[in-house]
């Protein structure tokens, strides 16, 4: 596995490996991999020759206040199991690279960036869109692999990419969960005992939703008032929101009786640690 941290450096390799016929598959993550990104891993390397995981914690999406500096990173493991994974390249660049003195160009993304996450983290999508469109451009892929735990990120890159041109495929990648259901996230260490122990409480409340859905409930107001019952039962819990949008657009939905497939998605914080989630239902 080749490590690079210059962006030059890993123009010049894309470039090479674009002239020798090879397939480039990216997988942006902002590392202290787990399962989940290991996932999105080997999804890029089933449909590319060359697979590229960049690790970047990405100053312009955290807002003051947020946890960029706490954010957990261990660099050598995440190397260590890159490594048994096939990974061609790991591109490490540094903020000095990604943000060079007097950077002031973002990708700001409108519309579908303001509503659930951008609620709450009005600055969150900028940045996500502007390192991405960033990635894009240093290391040229063919393809891209995303994770659905970010529907709305997910959304908004595919909306990006139409919109401004990319040529490159954005491929959307299944949720990985524990056995309780909990969706794996890197944040995930920040939770207590007691925390852990309530956090399930995100899944079994979607898949109540979904339940709902499918014996015909309707009404979207409904759904998520019994979402927020379902986790208000947990006392560590405090809700930020749930929504139901649609799943390609994000409109959000008054109800669910459309025939178009509905985002299930919620925002909730125990103790200190903001945890997200989603579940798609087809109609």
């Amino acid at each position: 596995m080749k490590i690079i941290s210059s962006v030059s450096e890993m123009q010049i390799f894309a470039e090479e490996l674009r002239r020798s016929g090879k397939r480039i598959g990216l997988v942006p993550t902002m590392g202290f991999l787990h399962e989940g990104h290991l996932s999105l891993v080997r999804r890029a390397r089933e449909i590319s020759d060359a697979v590229v995981v960049s690790i970047f914690v990405n100053p312009a999406q955290f807002a003051p206040g947020e946890d960029f500096e706490r954010y957990p990173r261990d660099i050598e493991r995440d190397k260590s199991l890159l490594q048994s994974e096939g990974v061609a390249v790991l591109f490490t660049p540094g903020s000095g690279e990604m943000y060079p003195q007097r950077f002031s160009t973002y990708i700001i993304p409108e519309g579908i960036s303001s509503v659930l996450e951008g609620k709450f983290r009005s600055t969150h999508f900028r940045g996500v869109a502007t390192v991405v469109g960033k990635l894009f451009l240093i290391v040229q892929p063919h393809a891209a692999v995303f994770g659905q735990k970010d529907a709305q990120q997910s959304i908004i890159i595919k909306q990006m990419v139409r919109d401004l041109n990319f040529n490159l495929q954005i491929i959307v990648a299944p949720i990985v969960r524990e056995q309780d259901g909990l969706a794996l996230s890197s944040r995930n260490v920040y939770l207590s005992p007691e925390e852990r122990n309530d956090a399930p409480i995100l899944f079994q409340a979607l898949q109540k939703a979904e339940a709902l859905i499918h014996t015909g409930e309707t009404d979207a107001a409904a759904i998520i008032h019994e979402v927020e019952k379902t986790i208000r039962g947990k006392k560590t819990a405090a809700i930020d929101y749930v929504a139901v949008n649609d799943a390609e657009s994000l409109t959000e939905m008054t109800t669910t009786q459309t025939g178009r497939p509905v985002l299930i998605s919620l925002a909730v914080r125990f103790g200190k640690t903001r945890l997200i989630d989603n579940i798609i239902v087809q109609q």
